[in-house]
C-alpha cells in the first residue's frame, strides 16, 4: 500500500510537471506568432479577422460535416442538404451589395460585430428548426448578415497594413479560413455523431456571440487611406490608433516625389520605377466616396485585371466549395473508410492547407519587394494549375495510402493561391473603393460557391441515373457507410469530382491572362490616388 502511494505521488508530480511544460511551451509557441506578425497590436487584428473568416467557413463546413445526420433526420436528398447552403450563398450574393456601399460610407467596426450578432441568433434558429421547410429559411436570413464579412475584412485589413506585407497578413488571415473549415468538419462532425446535429449548431452560434464581444471590445476602426497602419512592435492597439488621429488633422500629402505618404504603396513604387504608364482612360478623377453603387461597380469591372482575378478567383472557390459539402462523402465511399478515419483524413488536408496558404503569401510578398509585381497574380495561377495535376491522380486513385500526399499537396495549392490574390485586388483598386470592390468580387464569388453545392450533387444524380454501364474509377468496394444515400450517389460523386475539377484549370488560365494587364493597372489606381 505505501507504494502505491508513492506511485500515486509520483504520477502527479509528473502530470504537473508535464502540464508545466505544455504551459511553457504553449507561451513559447504564442510569443513566437506573435513576434512574426510584428506584435500583440497586430496579431489581436489578424487574429480576431481570421476568426471572422473561420466562424464563416465553419458554418458551411458544418453543413457536409453533419449531411448524414441531417439527411437521416430529416429524410432529405443529397441535392436538398446542397441547397441549404446554395440559398445562404445567394442571399449573401444580393445583399453584399448594398453592404459593400456601407462599409465604404460608415464604421466598419460596429457594422460587423452587428452582422455576426445577427449570424449567431440565425445559426441558434437553424438548431431549433423543426423541419427541412423550417431549416431552409433560417439558412435565408443566415446569408443575409454573412455578407459583412467579406467587404468588411478587405477594407479593414488595407487600413491596419501597407501593401508591402498584405500578402503575409493575408496569408495569416486566411489561415483562419481553412482552420473554421477544419473546424467545421471535425468539431461539428464530433458534435452531430455524439449528441445531435442540432447541437453542432448551437456551438457555432455561441462562438459566433463570443467574437462579436471581443471585435467590438477589442478592435476599434481605422482611418481610411491608409493611415491607420499599424507598425511592428506597437503593444496597444487603441493609443496606436489614438495617436494617428491626432496626427491626422489635416489630409496627408500624396504625390510621385513623397516617400513618405501611405499610399505610396511597394507595388506602385515598382510599377513606377520599371515606367509602367498608367491607363489615363481608367484613372479615376471623382472622389469614390461620392460615387452611386452603379457607377462604382461599372468603373471596377471596367479594369481588365481585375475582373480576370474575380473570375479566377470565383472558379477555385467554386471547387473549394463542393469539396466542402461532398469531401466527407466522397471519401467514405471512394477510399472505403469509416468517417472516422475521412475526418483524419480531412484534417490532414487542412494542414495541408494552412501550410500553402502561410507560404504562399510570405513568398509574393519576398517576391514583390525584388521589383517583380506580377507575382501576386503569377503564384496563384500556378497554384491553381499545380493543384489540377496533382489531383487528378489523387482523385483517380482508389488507395488512400497512395493517393494521400497527392490530395495534401493539391489541398495545399488550392488554399496557397488566396492569400496573393486577395492582396492583389488591394494594389489595383482606390482605396476609396475597397469595400465595393469586394462586395463585386464576393458577388461573383458567392453565386459560384451557392451553384457549387447543387451542380455537384445535381451531376452526381445525373451519374447515378446512367450507372449501369459505368464502373467505379479503380477499384474498390462500395462503402457501406454511406447508408443515407441512394446506390450508386458515392459514384456519382466520384464521377462529379473529377470532372468539376476542371474549374481549377479555367482559374488558372484566367490568371495567366491578368498578368498582362496588372501592372498598369497598378500604375492606374495610384495615378487615381493622387488626382
Amino acid at each position: 500500500m505505501p507504494s502505491e502511494g508513492r506511485n500515486r505521488k509520483i504520477a502527479a508530480r509528473a502530470a504537473r510537471a508535464s502540464a508545466r511544460a505544455v504551459g511553457r511551451g504553449s507561451r513559447i509557441v504564442r510569443g513566437q506568432i506573435v513576434t512574426s506578425v510584428g506584435g500583440p497590436a497586430r496579431a489581436r487584428v489578424i487574429t480576431l479577422f481570421g476568426a471572422v473568416l473561420a466562424l464563416s467557413t465553419a458554418d458551411s463546413a458544418t453543413i457536409g460535416a453533419v449531411e448524414p445526420q441531417l439527411a437521416s433526420s430529416l429524410h432529405i436528398s443529397l441535392t436538398r442538404v446542397g441547397l441549404l447552403s446554395t440559398v445562404a450563398l445567394l442571399v449573401g450574393a444580393v445583399c453584399v451589395i448594398p453592404v459593400g456601399m456601407a462599409v465604404d460610407r460608415v464604421k466598419r467596426m460596429p457594422l460587423l460585430s452587428a452582422s455576426i450578432v445577427l449570424w449567431s441568433v440565425a445559426s441558434l434558429a437553424s438548431a431549433f428548426s423543426g423541419s427541412y421547410e423550417t431549416l431552409l429559411l433560417t439558412r435565408v436570413a443566415l446569408g443575409a448578415v454573412t455578407a459583412t464579412a467579406g467587404p468588411a475584412i478587405a477594407s479593414l485589413t488595407g487600413d491596419y497594413f501597407p501593401a508591402s506585407e498584405r500578402g503575409r497578413v493575408y496569408s495569416y488571415i486566411l489561415a483562419g479560413e481553412v482552420g473554421g473549415t477544419s473546424a467545421g468538419f471535425i468539431v461539428s462532425g464530433t458534435v452531430s455523431s455524439a449528441i445531435s446535429w442540432r447541437a453542432a449548431f448551437v456551438l457555432l452560434a455561441l462562438a459566433g456571440f463570443y467574437l462579436a464581444r471581443a471585435l467590438w471590445r477589442g478592435v476599434p476602426e481605422p482611418l481610411r487611406g491608409g493611415q491607420s497602419h499599424l507598425e511592428p512592435g506597437v503593444t496597444d492597439l487603441h493609443e496606436a490608433l489614438a495617436a494617428v488621429r491626432s496626427r491626422a488633422r489635416e489630409p496627408w500629402p500624396a504625390g510621385p516625389e513623397d516617400e513618405d505618404a501611405p499610399e505610396n504603396e511597394l507595388a506602385r513604387d515598382a510599377v513606377r520605377r520599371r515606367g509602367v504608364s498608367p491607363d489615363w482612360n481608367l484613372v479615376l478623377n471623382e472622389d469614390p466616396a461620392k460615387m452611386s453603387i452603379t457607377r462604382a461597380f461599372r468603373y471596377i469591372f471596367q479594369i481588365p485585371s481585375n475582373v480576370m482575378l474575380i473570375f479566377g478567383s470565383s472558379l477555385g472557390y467554386f471547387f473549394f466549395a463542393g469539396l466542402q459539402l461532398y469531401a466527407l462523402a466522397f471519401m467514405i465511399h471512394h477510399y472505403n473508410v469509416s468517417q472516422l478515419t475521412a475526418e483524419l483524413v480531412l484534417v490532414m488536408l487542412v494542414i495541408g492547407a494552412i501550410i500553402g496558404t502561410l507560404i504562399s503569401g510570405r513568398v509574393s510578398d519576398a517576391l514583390v519587394r525584388r521589383g517583380f509585381v506580377e507575382a501576386r497574380v503569377l503564384i496563384p495561377a500556378v497554384c491553381y494549375i499545380g493543384a489540377f495535376a496533382l489531383l487528378i491522380p489523387g482523385l483517380l486513385s482508389s488507395s488512400l495510402g497512395s493517393a494521400l500526399w497527392l490530395d495534401v499537396a493539391g489541398a495545399a495549392l488550392l488554399a496557397a493561391a488566396n492569400p496573393p490574390l486577395d492582396a492583389a485586388r488591394l494594389d489595383i483598386i482606390p482605396p476609396g473603393l475597397w469595400g465595393r470592390a469586394e462586395s463585386a468580387r464576393t458577388v461573383l464569388r458567392s453565386l459560384a460557391q451557392a451553384f457549387a453545392g447543387l451542380i455537384f450533387a445535381a451531376l452526381a444524380e445525373l451519374i447515378e441515373g446512367i450507372a449501369p454501364p459505368l464502373t467505379p474509377i479503380g477499384t474498390h468496394a462500395h462503402a457501406q457507410h454511406l447508408h443515407h444515400l441512394k446506390p450508386n450517389v458515392g459514384l456519382g460523386l466520384e464521377y462529379s469530382f473529377l470532372i468539376l475539377l476542371a474549374s481549377l484549370a479555367a482559374a488558372g488560365i484566367f490568371l495567366l491572362r491578368a498578368r498582362h494587364r496588372y501592372s498598369i493597372d497598378i500604375a492606374t489606381a495610384a495615378a487615381a490616388s493622387q488626382a
